[in-house]
């Protein structure tokens, strides 16, 4: 894949586009239980403070109602949404991104089951310390471990950095390792044959969790409007949202040996 081939500008394909192919409704669905055994620990590694809400809210409402709890290590503070930007600045944006996180976390309901961690690294630089943060990881994984980060090839930078990150921890400690694409919904087709349609499972949410992850999501406030600095559109604008807040979520799932792989590839 090459970047010119997955470019994260315009509206990018519409979501009534995706419902349309059917393959979506045609995909199996999988239950949270399957994707983190009771015996297991789930570690959601997110490259920015909105992708653990943007994809996995859902799932962690299931997990949590079920008695889990969580850990979330939070790869960068998201410092560089609004390049540009006095009324977003750098620093501002390190303190509240992490706010509207934690508060995401509140209005689901998870708070006092997940623990967090944040290592602060460069927003859109991540790739530049894939191996330690592959090693950071790895020191703390066991094979009782799932991750769950985003994909490989979700056309983001960051989004892949971490993916390979916790590909390369995964192999190395045995946890299990399981993605999800956020912008790949915006740049790929319906049956684009560049994402691994194969590995995808669908995990169906009820009504009132769905309600609860779109209230969740309104809590990152600075990427849902337009800044009053530069005019620049929200981050997440409504064409976004609609991709992200189906009534399921949908996780790619490598084979064990896929992702050792690959890894061994790199």
């Amino acid at each position: 894949m090459s970047d010119d081939d997955r470019r994260i500008e315009g509206e990018g394909t519409l979501e009534a586009d995706w419902q349309a192919w059917g393959g979506l409704e045609a995909m199996a669905t999988i239950t949270h239980d399957a994707l983190v055994a009771p015996h297991q620990h789930a570690v959601i590694v997110a490259p920015h403070p909105d992708d653990e809400t943007l994809g996995f809210a859902g799932l962690m409402l299931k997990l949590a109602a079920a008695g889990h709890t969580l850990q979330l290590i939070a790869v960068t503070d998201g410092t560089a949404s609004h390049a540009g930007s006095t009324h977003w600045s750098a620093e501002r944006l390190a303190q509240q991104r992490p706010l509207e996180s934690l508060e995401a976390l509140r209005r689901l309901g998870c708070e006092q089951q997940t623990t967090v961690e944040r290592l602060g690294l460069p927003d859109t630089a991540v790739a530049h310390h894939e191996a330690a943060l592959a090693d950071h990881l790895a020191a703390q994984l066991t094979v009782d471990h799932v991750v769950l980060t985003t994909w490989r090839g979700d056309g983001h930078p960051d989004h892949e950095a971490t993916g390979r990150a916790c590909a390369r921890a995964c192999a190395i400690s045995g946890a299990r390792l399981i993605e999800i694409p956020i912008w790949t919904w915006h740049w790929a087709a319906p049956g684009d044959p560049r994402v691994p349609w194969a590995q995808a499972r669908r995990l169906p949410l009820e009504a009132d969790m769905l309600a609860c992850k779109q209230d969740a999501i309104q809590a990152h406030e600075s990427q849902l409007t337009v800044d009053p600095a530069t005019g620049q559109a929200p981050i997440l604008p409504d064409y976004v949202l609609r991709r992200l807040t189906r009534p399921y979520e949908v996780f790619l799932i490598p084979a064990p040996h896929e992702t050792a792989t690959n890894e061994r590839r790199r």
